[in-house]
């Protein structure tokens, strides 16, 4: 069975472009989460993370007024809802990244997938697999 991105995606936290980098941090601190996605008419247009925050704050002379649009990592890297794990994985991998937006057949925001996710998917995977032999270990 081919594991979907659709099937694990988490829901996605967003922004608009001109939304304060205090409105960020806030959404994240809030959901305990490490990123939100930037969108204009639903459409993924950039990533804020929590590393871009505090590098934007602590060193780049930005204040909490300052909009998102101005330290959003951009382009942003994305992957289709249909797509597999194995799709992700090379992704991210090849991109560098830790995150990925998931996209609809209109391009539109429909979740993220985040190293963590996949890591969580495929240690399960193993566990199973390590169930599967496990018997035949004790035999020997």
């Amino acid at each position: 069975m081919k594991h979907y991105i659709e099937h694990f995606a988490k829901p996605v936290l967003t922004l608009g472009p001109a939304d304060s980098l205090a409105a960020a941090a806030r959404i994240m601190a809030k959901h305990n989460v490490g990123a939100v996605v930037v969108v204009e008419s639903r459409q993924p247009v950039g990533i804020v993370t929590d590393r871009d925050l505090a590098l934007a704050l602590a060193v780049d002379g930005a204040t909490p007024l300052t909009p998102v649009v101005k330290v959003m990592t951009t382009p942003i890297e994305t992957i289709s809802m249909r797509e597999g794990v194995f799709q992700a994985t090379q992704v991210m991998r090849e991109r560098n990244v830790r995150r990925l937006a998931v996209v609809d057949d209109e391009e539109e925001i429909a979740g993220i997938v985040t190293l963590d996710d996949l890591l969580r998917l495929l240690s399960s995977e193993l566990s199973n697999l390590v169930e599967c032999i496990s018997p035949e270990m004790q035999v020997r």
